[in-house]
Formats: C-alpha cells, structure tokens, sequence
C-alpha cells in the first residue's frame, strides 16, 4: 500500500505537494527571461541619482484583467493556435488509445477490476466513480490546455516572486500569488525575470516519439507514486499502476494532522475542520498547495481550500494537478516535460553530477532527487517507475533502447 509521510516543512515558499514527488515547485524561474517583465518607473533619491524601481503587477491577488490581444501579444508571448484546448483530445487519443490504456491499468481506483479488489475492505466506497479514466486524463489535458502561467521573480531573489494565471479563451489575466517581500524597499529596486509557462504544449511538442515517450513518462511516474500491488499481485504488479489517490494515513485518521502551515495561513487559510493531507495522483498536501493549484486551475484559491476532498473526488482536478507540476520548471530543475522532448539543454554542472542523459531517469530526478544514484534492483523504487516506463511504451509501440531509466551515476540538481 501506498503511505505517505509528510512533514512541516521549512519554509513555505510553495512546496511541491506532500513530498510524493518531493520536490519544489514555482520556486525560480528556469533561467533569464523569457518574456518582457514590466516597465521600469524611475525614481530619484535625495542626491538626485535615477534608480529603476520595478513594480510588478497592479493588481492585488486574486483579482483580474480583461486582456486585448495586442496585451498578450506583448505580455504573454501571444497564444499559438497550435496548443489550444480542442485539439487536446486528438493530441491524446493519437498518442494511446481507451483500449490500450485499460489494458494497462486494469486495477486502476474505480474500474470493474478495483471493485472486485477493493470490495469488503475497509477502504471501499460504493458510489466510487473510475477517478483515473482515460476520459478524465483528456478532459485535464483539455482544461490545463486553456491555462498559461507567467512567473516573476526578483533577481537573485528566489523568494520574492508574482505568479500570474491566464485563461485564454477569456482572456483573463489572474494574480493569483505575490510574496510578501515582492515590493519590499530591497527588492524593488532588482529586475524581474519572467517565465511562461503554456500548459497546451502538453503531449503537443517533439517528435510523435518523444510524445508518446512524454505520456508514458508521466503515466509512469503517477503509477508508482499510486501504485498498489506487490510482487506477487495478479496479472503482476504492473498492473496495479493508479490504484490509491488519497494518503492513508490522512484517509484513516491514522494521522490527524490538518497540514495547516502557520506561516502561509494569511495568504492561504485552512477552513474549519478541512484537512490538507495527500490527495490525487501527486498526493498534493498543504494549505499553500491547496490554495496555489486552485488558483492556478480556477483562478480562485478558496475553491480547493474549503473543499480540499474535491480532488479526491474529481478525476479530472487530480489529473490536472499532476500535469501543472509536470510542465513547470522548478530552478534549478528543468521541467520533466522538457527533459523527456530534448528541449532541455544541461549546464557543464549538471552533465558532471550525471545529468546529461536526457532520459526518463532525468524526469526521476527532476520528480524526487531522493531516488539519486539508484537501479532496477529488488527493493529499489527506481524498478517500479521504469518497470512502468517500459510496459506503457511498449504498449505504445515505441522502442527505448539506449535509454537511460534508472538513475545510477546521478546526483541531485
């Protein structure tokens, strides 16, 4: 079975969702901007010596915008037609078809196969709906289609950031997060590096191969963090991928804690008697986490917070926290969708720790640097994940020899 752990951390500066994936999320942009940030406004000090002050955003969070094209045009990159949301069921049904995904995960929560599992034990719910099914992946991939997202972050500041959120059918602009320090007398004075992120190019981008490779490495990766078979489990434990979508622990009550993190509390408060534990395929935790993908996903932070059980109830939500971790870069990490298509370029630094095989072991590191430096030997949650990474590609056809799927000989970025 599936458990997790989660600790408080830290700092709370938009930790990744209760360490199933364990890594940092919107932390720092991938690199120098890749958009204009805003204007300058300048300023004159008492000797009379002109400092660009950058204000960021005039919009207070949680408010929002209507946009004119020529405003995307100049502050988001424009939207490329090629990545909208209706082309999204094709993209996905191109790349692995209903048939071929079920044969895959047979005992996935909800299907005909969990219920004959699942039935009489304790975790067993009658009215369960097939949260993991192939319609609800392409109802995700269709909605997160419609959302870009634009990162500012201070120079040489990784905490002091703005995140803005655009739905582009509405052209709506959301500010949906602004650190505290964002325009302190220190910062404002740094420039903004900006970085967009178009969760349309999901399974849209490389060659038809590396985005079969993509959907298989994503698929992967939420196997094993939900997987629920064992070795000896029948028809293997492959097919076992998708089985749990919510934290144990957290589900029983074996834990009770209510994963409120004091210091994001203002910006993200906890509802009176909601906890935040592991939910969906990620097994998002937090208040911070809560509140930051609901507002990333529907530009309303208190939609998730005062209903955190939604995502262990919506297939579609919990698809779509997983594809939004697994488009954005996280500094110095890359994302795992521009590892898996070669659009990533390492630095000398990260070739020397073993990072320089762009393949789905890369996605492993960039997922759980906790899993470094390891085979497909017994015990090893690295045989799990590529165990799942060659039965999905070889489903879909697509030949991986060379491929590097462990992570032997790496080291955390």
């Amino acid at each position: 079975m599936l458990q997790r752990n989660a600790s408080r951390p830290r700092t709370m500066i938009y930790r990744t969702a209760c360490l199933s994936l364990g890594a940092a999320l919107l932390l720092t942009p991938l690199g120098a901007s890749a958009a204009p940030g805003p204007a300058p406004v300048t300023s004159t000090t008492k000797h009379e010596i002109a400092v660009a002050v950058y204000e960021g955003s005039d919009l207070a969070v949680g408010e929002n915008r209507f946009l004119t094209r020529r405003d995307i045009r100049s502050e988001w990159d424009g939207i490329d037609p090629d990545y909208r949301p209706d082309e999204a069921v094709q993209a996905v049904r191109a790349l692995l078809t209903k048939q071929d995904f079920e044969k895959l995960f047979p005992y996935r929560l909800g299907s005909a196969a969990w219920r004959e599992v699942a039935k009489d034990k304790e975790y067993y719910k009658e009215n369960q709906a097939d949260y993991f099914s192939y319609e609800n992946l392409i109802s995700a991939v269709t909605e997160a289609a419609n959302i870009k997202l634009k990162i500012s972050t201070r120079k040489d500041t990784p905490g002091a950031q703005e995140i803005h959120r655009l739905d582009k059918e509405a052209r709506i602009e959301t500010l949906v997060s602004r650190s505290a320090d964002f325009n302190s007398s220190k910062n404002k004075k740094k420039e903004i590096e900006t970085v967009i992120i178009d969760f349309g190019t999901f399974l849209k981008e490389g060659f038809k191969k590396d985005r079969k490779r993509e959907l298989a490495a994503f698929l992967a990766n939420l196997s094993h963090e939900t997987g629920g078979g064992w070795a000896t489990a029948p028809g293997g434990e492959l097919k076992w991928g998708l089985f749990w979508n919510e934290n144990i622990a957290g589900r029983t009550g074996a834990n009770m804690s209510d994963f409120v993190d004091p210091d994001s509390a203002e910006l993200y408060p906890g509802a009176e008697g909601k906890r935040y534990y592991g939910r969906g395929p990620i097994m998002m935790s937090w208040n911070f986490n809560y509140g930051l993908f609901s507002s990333i996903i529907y530009g309303d932070k208190s939609v998730l917070l005062n209903k955190p059980e939604i995502l262990a109830q919506d297939g579609k939500i919990g698809y779509m926290t997983a594809i939004l971790f697994w488009m954005t870069p996280q500094d110095p990490k890359p994302s795992a969708h521009d590892v898996i298509i070669n659009k990533w370029k390492p630095t000398k630094e990260q070739i020397d720790k073993g990072l320089g095989n762009r393949g789905f072991g890369v996605t492993i590191m960039v997922l759980n640097g906790l899993e470094a430096n390891l085979g497909e030997t017994d015990g090893s949650p690295v045989k799990r994940r590529a165990g799942h990474y060659r039965d999905i590609t070889k489903q879909m056809g697509v030949d991986i020899t060379g491929e590097k799927v462990d992570t032997l000989g790496m080291q955390p970025f």
